[in-house]
């Protein structure tokens, strides 16, 4: 077992806010899905660095989800937190709305699983702190978390890759 103190969830929170521009947008006005996934990508990083203290990488991202479109000229807000911890690894959930300026309203756009790999020096996985699920939300979304991870390592033992 480690020595690392565990972490509370809060450390871990990352809120992150884009434009959408042009150069961000297909010929439908609307963000392209890499966009959004390169923004999910950055978050979940800052996160899971802020929850470990130490180089991360992406280890996986699943369960990601386009509900709404979002459009030139809005804000894309994008709120991320470490779920869950094993050993090495961490799941960030991020969870994207979109803001309409014009009309102020707020869109749920997305959400997302990602799995984070913590490094050392020598660029080998090591061990990270526990997370600290302190609110009902927070020990929710833990739970659930230990349940998606159980899947993605039964879907790992099934794949052919």
């Amino acid at each position: 077992m480690s020595n690392l103190k565990p972490v509370p969830v809060s450390q871990s929170r990352v809120i992150m806010t884009e434009m959408v521009l042009p150069q961000h947008t297909n010929a439908l006005d609307s963000v392209f899905g890499g966009v959004i996934m390169s923004w999910i990508d950055i978050a979940a990083a800052i996160s899971s660095q802020r929850h470990c203290g130490m180089q991360v990488v992406t280890a996986s991202i699943d369960d990601l989800h386009f509900v709404q479109p979002v459009y030139k000229g809005w804000i894309v807000n994008l709120k991320a937190c470490v779920n869950f911890v094993a050993h090495t690894s961490m799941e960030v959930g991020v969870r994207i709305d979109a803001e309409n300026p014009i009309q102020k309203k707020v869109f749920h756009t997305a959400s997302a699983y990602l799995t984070f790999v913590a490094l050392g020096a020598d660029g080998r996985p090591v061990p990270v702190p526990q997370v600290i699920a302190e609110s009902p939300e927070e020990i929710r979304r833990n739970l659930a978390a230990a349940e998606r991870r159980r899947h993605r390592l039964e879907r790992r033992k099934l794949s052919t890759y």
